[in-house]
């Protein structure tokens, strides 16, 4: 597959650069190439994305970035039993655990999600940082909804970190899963002011909190430029039937003649079913010549 033209490969971690040093240098080259071209698409192309995955896996497969980036690839395509199969060969390789949260979202999608919950409570999470520990309760918040276990879930999401006022990476998703739940849960005033705080904390637009959030106040955003153009399509189409529909030029005279007054001549008209169309008109005779 093509390599973008501005792509050459430095633009990778440097720790990932650091394992790729075990490859061929011209090896090591076009896997971080490709790393890179995942890194680029996976968010509006996964599809491209997880193909060029592939590509890096078939070169350089004993790398643990490199089935890392596979893992994410084919997470972003909903392909999670390829997904986890590959998170947890990278984390035999490293030995880490930054991978458990999104492992154990993958049980979810296989529709496993009690497996996800025993994730949830086993000792390699009090290993996470912060943020993995955030994200496994968004998971295990998760897991609970997918069992209908909507007070559960709730519960799971309050936290420190939920009523902390101060704005984290993780805290406009939090907040989101948290005003979410309630919402399910059918407490739609606390939803809301949930919707609302999350609005505050998603500065890059992460979540949809604010169309959430417009949605309960009942506003509905229209696009003033659209809709023009469909006034004016509207428009186009009526004109264009009304063409169609004219049998003869004469016959759109008559369309346009609505009193007697408006009537030139006689013989604009072919016979006296069109002369009677016309308001005001009880017979032909009716109508005057007029110069």
């Amino acid at each position: 597959m093509p390599i973008d033209e501005d792509v050459t490969g430095e633009e990778i971690d440097k720790d990932v650069r650091q394992e790729l040093l075990s490859l061929p240098k011209t090896l090591a080259e076009d896997v971080a190439k490709n790393l890179v071209m995942v890194a680029r698409l996976i968010d509006e192309e996964p599809e491209r994305a997880y193909a060029y995955s592939k590509i890096a896996l078939r070169l350089a497969s004993r790398v643990a970035a490199v089935r890392e980036a596979g893992g994410f690839a084919a997470y972003a395509t909903q392909k999670y039993s390829e997904a986890l199969a590959e998170f947890r060969a990278a984390r035999r390789m490293t030995g880490g655990v930054e991978l458990w949260p999104v492992m154990a979202d993958c049980e979810r999608g296989l529709g496993r999600p009690e497996k996800a919950l025993d994730m949830a409570g086993a000792p390699e999470v009090n290993k996470l940082d912060k943020a993995g520990q955030v994200e496994m309760r968004l998971v295990a918040a998760g897991a609970r909804r997918d069992l209908d276990q909507l007070d559960a879930a709730i519960v799971t999401l309050q936290s420190p970190e939920l009523a902390s006022s101060s704005v984290q990476p993780w805290t406009a998703r939090l907040r989101y899963a948290y005003a979410d739940a309630l919402l399910a849960a059918g407490r739609k005033d606390e939803a809301r002011e949930w919707f609302a705080k999350a609005v505050e904390a998603d500065r890059d637009g992460s979540t949809d909190a604010s169309d959430r959030l417009a949605e309960l106040d009942g506003v509905d955003f229209v696009d003033a430029l659209t809709e023009h153009e469909v006034e004016d399509e509207d428009e186009a189409d009526d004109e264009a039937e009304a063409v169609v529909d004219a049998p003869d030029e004469k016959a759109v005279k008559v369309d346009k003649v609505d009193k007697v007054e408006d009537v030139k001549d006689i013989d604009d008209f072919d016979d006296v079913d069109e002369v009677d169309d016309i308001d005001g008109v009880d017979d032909v005779d009716d109508v005057k010549h007029k110069d």
